[in-house]
């Protein structure tokens, strides 16, 4: 049982993160507002909600340099779309003004023309109860319900980076004793991480889809990651082609520190340069995620998601390596 304790703790990790990252819903949110310009006088706002309650009466008003602008009159046509009219005074001050309903807000949504001096505060009483928020995942504009995704993608991303890190130190210890039962670990751990980069590539291109419009994007970290799978891509290559143990043992192993190496580089340092462009969150001048998400439920979902597929992978490992030492007859006793 002392052995299958952190095995039965990954699994209920995983599923329950699995499961509450489908089944949580995402907080009401602003999603789109027509026309998005205006200018003084009249003029009709459609604005569309997600996961809103309209209907339940809300406040609707603009707000222009900390100013707001009152409706001439509000139709609810249902709890996600209402229209707004509104007389549009001279002298808007911001080039940009924001929609709101009740304390729900759309950040520069209208391109302002007629700027001036700016205007007298319309006394719209701004904020207001608007509906129970409850626990939601941040509704952010593009991710929407893709935001989702983060449980599953991210995970991958961490749980390759622990096997190969249990790879090289594998490697590293072959060298300074020559053992082929290291080798044998750096190998195995190497697979298993293959297959976790190779899950990360997949969710990460569904996400570019429908997130960016495109399944590959010329971006530094995709491309990073591309290239470190090729990378230990070739590492398997190297192995299978030389055929004398020691040899192979030294010379994969050297070829894989210098892998882990390219990897840290490519996926860790060059997409955090600020010179670099990147579309991720975190990397090339971007906020990180964690920066703009001042929401917890995220993270209450996140973090068991990484340690439960940590903890995943790690057993396939071990289970790859016990098969291994059983068709290879090697003494458990002395294996890592």
């Amino acid at each position: 049982m002392k052995q299958l304790w952190w095995k039965i703790l990954a699994v209920v990790l995983v599923l329950a993160a699995s499961i509450t990252a489908l089944k949580v819903p995402l907080k009401p949110a602003l999603v789109h507002v027509s026309p998005d310009r205006i200018a003084p006088g009249p003029v009709t706002l459609e604005v569309t909600g997600y996961n809103t309650a309209f209907q339940d009466g809300v406040r609707v008003f603009l707000l222009n340099d900390g100013r707001s602008v009152c409706p001439v009159t509000v139709e609810v046509v249902n709890d996600h779309f209402l229209r707004a009219r509104f007389e549009v005074p001279a002298g808007l001050k911001a080039s940009l003004t924001d929609v709101c309903v009740g304390p729900l807000r759309m950040n520069g949504a209208l391109f302002t023309e007629g700027l001036g001096d700016g205007i007298a505060d319309g006394g719209c009483g701004k904020g207001g109860k608007y509906l129970d928020l409850r626990f939601a995942f941040p509704n952010r504009t593009i991710l929407y319900e893709t935001i989702r995704n983060l449980n599953f993608h991210v995970p991958m991303w961490f749980t390759m980076m622990v096997l190969f890190g249990i790879s090289v130190v594998a490697s590293v210890r072959a060298l300074g004793n020559n053992d082929l039962r290291h080798d044998l670990a750096a190998d195995l751990s190497a697979r298993t991480g293959l297959v976790f980069c190779t899950l990360g590539l997949v969710t990460g291109s569904i996400w570019a889809r429908a997130t960016w419009g495109a399944w590959w994007t010329n971006d530094v970290k995709l491309n990073g990651a591309a290239v470190s799978a090729l990378i230990y891509l070739a590492y398997l290559v190297l192995r299978g082609s030389v055929p004398e143990p020691g040899k192979r043992a030294r010379l994969a192993a050297i070829y894989n520190i210098f892998a882990f190496v390219l990897l840290i580089l490519f996926i860790w340092i060059l997409p955090r340069l600020n010179e670099v462009d990147s579309l991720h969150p975190g990397n090339g001048g971007n906020p990180a995620f964690s920066n703009y998400d001042l929401d917890s439920t995220l993270r209450v979902v996140f973090y068991p998601a990484v340690l439960g597929w940590i903890g995943i992978g790690v057993w396939m490992y071990t289970l790859r390596l016990r098969l291994a030492r059983l068709q290879h007859h090697l003494d458990d006793a002395n294996l890592p």
